[in-house]
C-alpha cells in the first residue's frame, strides 16, 4: 500500500513537475520529427493518454517514462526537472565551469512520480550533457515502480544506501539492505519496491545502449 500522501493526489510541486516534464517530452518528440500516433504506439499507450501527458493532465508511470526515453533518444535523466548550476566560473575563455563539473546538494534536477511515491534528484550536471543517467531515487513507505515488471534499454546498477529494497529481476526477488548492491541488463523484466518501514535512498547508474 502506497503512503495516503501519493494515493489522494499531486501537491502543487507534483503538478508543477507533471507540467514541465510534459512540455519536455512534447519538445523531444517535435525536436525528432515524430507524431503522436508514432511515440504512442511504440510506448503502447493510447494517442489520447500521450497528449494529455504533454499538457501536464496525466502523470506518467516509471515504466512510460523509461519507454519514451527510449523512443526519444535521450538519457532518463533528460526529463527531470531543474537545472544544476554553481554560479560561479572563470573569466578565461575556454575555462571549465562550475556549472559544468559540481552538483550542489540543493541544485539537482528532480523528477517527482508522486503516483509512485518515488523521488529522482540527477547528480550530474545537466549542462554537461554525460550519456548516462546518475541519481539518487528515494522511495516513500510503500513506494514501488508499479505492479508490472517492465524493461528498457541498457544497463543499470545501483547501491542501497537507506532502508530496504526488494529488488525483483527476472523473475527472482531479493531483499536489499543499506550496502548491498545490484547490476543487471535493463532489458530484462524488473522493479522496485521499497520494502522498509520509512523511506528507502538507492544511488543509481543506467547507461543507455
Amino acid at each position: 500500500m502506497v503512503v495516503s500522501s501519493v494515493r489522494d493526489g499531486p501537491s502543487a510541486d507534483g503538478a508543477a513537475t507533471d507540467s514541465t516534464v510534459g512540455k519536455r517530452i512534447r519538445l523531444l518528440r517535435r525536436a525528432r520529427k515524430l507524431s503522436l500516433e508514432m511515440v504512442a504506439a511504440r510506448c503502447d499507450v493510447s494517442i489520447g493518454f500521450l497528449s494529455q501527458i504533454e499538457r501536464g493532465l496525466s502523470s506518467p508511470s516509471l515504466r512510460l517514462l523509461t519507454n519514451l526515453a527510449d523512443v526519444l533518444g535521450v538519457t532518463f535523466s533528460s526529463l527531470f526537472v531543474g537545472q544544476s548550476d554553481d554560479g560561479g566560473a572563470s573569466g578565461e575563455a575556454g575555462a571549465v565551469k562550475a556549472r559544468d563539473v559540481v552538483v550542489r546538494g540543493n541544485r539537482r534536477a528532480r523528477l517527482k512520480l508522486w503516483r509512485a511515491g518515488i523521488l529522482k534528484q540527477s547528480l550530474t550536471a545537466t549542462t554537461a550533457k554525460m550519456p548516462f543517467s546518475y541519481y539518487v531515487m528515494q522511495m516513500a513507505r510503500g513506494a514501488s515502480s508499479g505492479e508490472e515488471l517492465y524493461t528498457h534499454s541498457g544497463n543499470e546498477a545501483g547501491l542501497v544506501l537507506e532502508g530496504r529494497l526488494l529488488l525483483t529481476v527476472g523473475g527472482e526477488s531479493w531483499t536489499l539492505a543499506p550496502g548491498d548492491s545490484f547490476s543487471f541488463p535493463s532489458r530484462r523484466p524488473h522493479s522496485f519496491v521499497n520494502a522498509a518501514r520509512g523511506r528507502t535512498l538507492v544511488v543509481m547508474v543506467h547507461l543507455p545502449d
